[in-house]
């Protein structure tokens, strides 16, 4: 695994848990507004050793019942499972962050119980997909991952940062429609105070509060729960 950061305590990464979250290196997208410019790359320059992970983990073990492991995209690190097995085989509760672009590594994840939560980012509308990601996407292995997620027994949830670019009424509708059925839907407001990959998402103004919430309303007759976060 290559490992880029450690958030040594989270009350709201992984949903009624107390847990660290751990930051892996490399992703397959390009999104402009990404919060993370610097995981995008494989470099394993300054990367933490998975040692000094598990002694942190042994340490707080009275501590934390769960480790968020997220990016980067960790589907794309070939040990995620045996890692994801080391940290269950020390008690802890594993919560995966993904982008949905590897259904065979999710695939095996699950059916060998080394996930307990998994959050999904839905980008946008299938239409605008590739536009958002920077890149060409496979939308059929978006597609296999959101089955294998909604089937898996599992607790979950698909999450979209509203960008006003890219969620319309239209788009939450295209989007709804999509995940109908679902668990968990999250909006999450965007923010243009942090480091992007592209520098001109910070000239893009969020939705204001009462937009994100006018959105929920549309979206509530297609999900089981939908919530906003980071207002």
């Amino acid at each position: 695994m290559i490992l880029k950061g450690l958030q040594k305590t989270t009350l709201i990464d992984f949903p009624g848990k107390i847990a660290c979250t751990l930051f892996t290196a490399g992703c397959n997208f390009k999104c402009g507004f990404c919060q993370n410019p610097s995981l995008i790359s494989f470099d394993s320059e300054n990367s933490i050793e998975e040692k000094e992970i598990f002694s942190f983990l042994e340490s707080r073990k009275k501590w934390l019942n769960g480790v968020c492991i997220t990016g980067g995209e960790p589907t794309l690190q070939k040990d995620l499972p045996e890692f994801c097995k080391k940290i269950k085989e020390k008690g802890f509760l594993v919560k995966l962050d993904s982008n949905g672009s590897n259904p065979e590594m999710l695939k095996k994840l699950i059916k060998e119980k080394l996930v307990d939560y998994i959050a999904m980012d839905i980008k946008t509308s299938q239409e605008k997909y590739s536009d958002l990601c920077g890149v060409k996407v496979d939308l059929e292995k978006i597609k296999q991952s959101i089955e294998l997620i909604k089937n898996s027994g599992l607790d979950y949830e698909f999450r979209t940062t509203v960008l006003p670019d890219f969620f319309s009424k239209e788009d939450a509708l295209k989007i709804g429609e999509w995940l109908k059925g679902s668990k968990l839907y999250v909006l999450q407001q965007f923010r243009n105070d942090l480091p992007m990959v592209d520098p001109e998402f910070k000239n893009k103004d969020p939705f204001p509060p009462e937009k994100l919430f006018e959105l929920k309303e549309i979206l509530e007759s297609f999900f089981v729960k939908v919530e906003i976060r980071n207002l």
